[in-house]
Parts: C-alpha cells; sequence; structure tokens
C-alpha cells in the first residue's frame, strides 16, 4: 500500500501518541506500506510552530529519514490539481494533500471527515 499521511497523522506517529488510530499505526508500521509526507505538511508544521501554534520536533527531515518516509515535492500540476477542486474544503493544505493523492495514487490517511467529500483513496481509520 502507498500512503500520504495527513499533518495530524505524522505528529501522533512521531509522538508516540494514543490519539493515532490502531489501524492507522498498523498500515504506517507495515514494512510493505509505502509511506509519504508532503512538502505541504512541512510547510504547514513550520508555520504552526513558528507562531506557537503546535510542538513538532525541530528535526523533522531527521525525523522522516529515521522512519524511511518519502518526502513528497510539490509540483506545478498539484498545485493546479488542488485549486481546481471544489471548494468542499477551504484548507490549502488539506487541499494540497487531496490532489497530490488523487495525482499520485496514494491513499490518504487521516481522521478529517471532510477528505470524504473528495474522489479519494482513504484508509478507514474508525
Amino acid at each position: 500500500m502507498n500512503v500520504l499521511l495527513d499533518t495530524h497523522i505524522l505528529l501522533w506517529w512521531l509522538g508516540a501518541d494514543q490519539a493515532l488510530p490502531p489501524r492507522a499505526a498498523a498500515v504506517i508500521a507495515d514494512p510493505d506500506t509505502t509511506v509519504a509526507v508532503s512538502a505541504a505538511t512541512a510547510w504547514e508544521i513550520a508555520i504552526k510552530k513558528a507562531v506557537g501554534r503546535l510542538d513538532a520536533p525541530d528535526d523533522l527531515l531527521d525525523a522522516l529519514a529515521a522512519n524511511a518516509f518519502d518526502a513528497l515535492a510539490i509540483t506545478a500540476a498539484h498545485a493546479l490539481a488542488a485549486g481546481a477542486l471544489p471548494a468542499h474544503h477551504t484548507d490549502p493544505f488539506d487541499r494540497m494533500l487531496i490532489a497530490q493523492a488523487r495525482s499520485e495514487g496514494l491513499t490518504i490517511i487521516s481522521v478529517d471527515r471532510r477528505f470524504s467529500n473528495y474522489e479519494v483513496d482513504l484508509l478507514p481509520v474508525g
């Protein structure tokens, strides 16, 4: 399975947070799973951390490498696809994840129910 982590899922995984749904943890931990983390997620974390709205690792790139997660760059095609999405969800970071997942054939792991308003593969996590 090839998955794309939503920001909260990544942070819960890195922090061993009990909020991480067991199904999500099992899929992420599966050695046959390829886990991608979007540049949009890194950007969102950096912005929210800078304004004091988020506690996150200072060494995010090292944490991604240590977990063998793939960094997914944002392309112009991703940006255009995100901009063309219906306005079911207004968060630009989440819209980018939806566009990237659709473009790259990835399954999103998120507990955000608004993602289900889009034609995108979602991992059922409860």
